[in-house]
């Protein structure tokens, strides 16, 4: 009870916060937020008149509150569902940017982390050139192992960091927990399930050597891929809390002056920008989900280099069928396909209409085709698609919304470089090629290959299978025979009745199991 009392403390300061800064009032005016809840925010003064000369804006709240809200900042940027796509959409401009921790500290760290004085493992080590909420970020030098001298990057995890955020995360929790308990929209949304999405994420942040092996996996996905290459990973200089990473002499994105300088083909940039995010995402399902300006490059070759990788995305099977089949409907024009895809994922309820859906989807559709490329933004049309779906009881998908969120961003960078960027014709090449590898006729030529192996392995099999089945069938004669069993007509039935109670009691098992997690969570709340 004390721990759930201080959480709730915690919340009320932090709603103070955002409060003066003016980002609770649209809540007072939202039908859908509890009147409950619309009298505790005018307890704690949502509503009350700011001062003059004080700056308004959630964004600037969170980096008030500290590391753990900018990351909660920076999550609920990717999810419009949540909190509205004008809210969201001014939460991407959050600058994840904090003071940095000293030398001695950073050295400290190192040593712990690599069981060596940073001074054996670097033989400079440099100020801090970045630093945020999890990290700071310093540049040094090695000797790899083929004995040449390398300059690298070195990401050092803050002190203390880790006690910092769970403590915040289970305030986080107790507040999504109260949402889901006040509110059939919050359950809707599965607001605990957005906490635990948002825990997994930082989680992984803070182990670097998961970070680490992100880089390692997307190298390998695209060491073949044209104009996109991934920083070398040093291994032996990485630890949990210590990330060594090749250190890339390139052209930031964000430095226009000197891109157009270079000389670049700054459209055909732009061009590599979309078509790796749609192949990492498409082809892999594995992609970098934080692919803004300030963690691209362009290096000596002219090939683009992403770097930071705590924040990566991940797509099934069925995700990816899903995300090639809609946006080749759209290019298509197919909306009826297109809401079929919806109800065979899953996504969408059997009860819902297909027809109505399919109609749905030809008003966001239609008014982009036939529009200059400069006005056609397939991120803005799957910002839709998720708005409309809503309507029709599908539930939030977090690994679709992160897609979305990391396209919104990507389509950005790209138009940066080519404002008359066609999303839709430099698309078509990658999810053309998807379409055709995984459901054209080489992928039923795939599909037969399989087939013709699996039926191999049965068929090696047969001869042992019927053995087997000829001593069952020997077994059970002489158990017939000898009064021990008999296949008639009141054995089965009592075979069927024993299952069905033994059905029943398995469902009531897994009921009471069901109930004795469920209490013994709220009683870890209380």
């Amino acid at each position: 009870m004390l721990r759930q009392i201080r959480h709730m403390a915690k919340l009320a300061r932090s709603a103070r916060v955002i409060a003066r800064h003016g980002g609770l009032d649209v809540a007072l005016e939202d039908p859908q937020v509890p009147a409950i809840a619309k009298t505790a925010l005018r307890l704690i003064g949502a509503g009350r008149q700011r001062a003059r000369g004080e700056e308004t804006g959630l964004a600037k709240a969170l980096e008030e509150l500290g590391p753990s809200y900018i990351k909660l900042g920076q999550f609920l940027a990717t999810r419009p569902d949540m909190i509205g796509p004008e809210r969201a959409q001014g939460l991407r401009q959050l600058q994840d940017r904090m003071a940095p921790f000293s030398m001695n500290e950073a050295r400290e760290t190192i040593q712990k982390g690599l069981a060596r004085p940073s001074g054996e493992v670097f033989h400079t080590l440099s100020e801090p050139i970045a630093a945020a909420s999890i990290a700071q970020v310093h540049k040094a030098e090695i000797t790899d192992h083929d004995g040449k001298r390398r300059e690298v990057a070195v990401k050092v995890l803050r002190p203390g960091v880790e006690a910092r955020f769970r403590d915040d995360l289970d305030t986080f929790f107790t507040a999504a927990r109260l949402g889901e308990r006040l509110s059939a929209e919050g359950r809707r949304l599965r607001l605990v399930k957005a906490v635990e999405t948002l825990e997994r994420s930082v989680e992984l942040e803070m182990d670097l050597r998961l970070e680490a092996a992100a880089m390692s996996e997307m190298a390998e996905n695209t060491r073949n891929d044209p104009g996109f290459r991934v920083p070398e990973v040093f291994w032996q200089e990485t630890s949990r809390r210590v990330l060594t990473s090749e250190w890339i002499d390139g052209i930031a994105l964000t430095d226009t002056e000197a891109l157009q300088a270079s000389g670049l083909d700054l459209q055909r940039l732009g061009d590599t920008v979309i078509q790796s995010f749609l192949r990492h995402a498409m082809r892999d399902g594995f992609f970098h989900a934080d692919m803004h300006q300030g963690n691209l490059f362009v290096d000596r070759d002219n090939n683009l280099v992403a770097v930071d990788y705590g924040i990566m995305g991940r797509l099934g099977a069925k995700e990816r069928r899903f995300l090639a089949e809609i946006l080749w409907g759209f290019i298509r024009r197919d909306y009826r396909r297109i809401a079929e895809v919806h109800f065979e994922a899953g996504y969408v309820p059997a009860t819902q209409d297909v027809e109505l859906f399919a109609q749905a989807l030809r008003a966001i559709g239609e008014p982009i085709m036939g529009r200059s490329s400069a006005d056609i933004s397939m991120a803005r049309l799957l910002t839709q698609l998720f708005e409309v779906t809503g309507q029709f009881s599908m539930e939030t998908q977090p690994q679709l919304i992160l897609l979305q969120k990391t396209m919104v961003v990507v389509e950005g960078v790209a138009r940066s470089f080519n404002p008359t960027l066609n999303m839709w014709v430099t698309a078509e090449p990658v999810v053309a090629e998807w379409m055709e590898k995984n459901l054209g006729a080489r992928a039923r030529l795939e599909e037969a290959a399989d087939g013709a192996v699996t039926l191999g392995r049965l068929a090696a099999a047969f001869p042992e299978a019927m053995s087997e089945m000829s001593q069952a069938t020997a077994l059970l004669s002489s158990m017939a025979r000898s009064g021990g069993i008999r296949l008639d007509k009141e054995t089965t039935e009592q075979i069927a009745q024993a299952q069905s109670r033994h059905s029943a009691s398995t469902r009531g098992a897994l009921w009471v199991g069901a109930i004795a997690l469920v209490v013994l969570a709220l009683s870890q709340t209380l």
